[in-house]
């Protein structure tokens, strides 16, 4: 989580709340790389948004972080209200998410990346896994 030290996440609301309170007593974490442009996103998301849902009805120790590729705040927001669930996202523009991307090798979108608590990367294919096997894969997730 160095990458995020310091940083303030955004809430759906709009609020702002600091990355350490937002993932205090998270171990794994979601890094959801996305844009409302995409088609295949626009797909994925409501699925990502139930998986999502049925964690935190569970208690899971889970959190999403929204990395945008949108092209201005306010489709941002508008994809976010629209079709997210209630996760977290790193604010347009902030430049944690060029970090993040390069740190991921991500080069294409919907990409959902799974890592532990410390940043160790999970899977680079958390979209798979949810689409395969929902909310099981959390299990696998946090074993590793």
């Amino acid at each position: 989580m160095n990458v995020l030290a310091g940083k303030m996440l955004m809430q759906k609301s709009g609020n702002l709340v600091s990355a350490e309170q937002a993932l205090a007593n998270k171990q794994v974490i979601g890094y959801y790389f996305s844009a409302h442009w995409c088609p295949p996103c626009k797909q994925f998301t409501p699925v990502l948004a139930d998986f999502y849902q049925e964690l935190k009805d569970n208690d899971a120790p889970f959190e999403i972080i929204f990395v945008s590729s949108d092209r201005s705040e306010q489709e941002m927001k508008s994809y976010m209200q629209e079709l997210h669930g209630d996760w977290y996202a790193i604010p347009l523009g902030d430049p944690v998410a060029s970090t993040l991307k390069k740190t991921f090798s991500v080069t294409g979108i919907p990409a959902f990346i799974i890592v532990k608590r410390d940043g160790t990367v999970i899977t680079t294919n958390g979209r798979a896994d949810v689409q395969m096997k929902g909310p099981a894969c959390f299990t696998t997730w946090a074993s590793q």
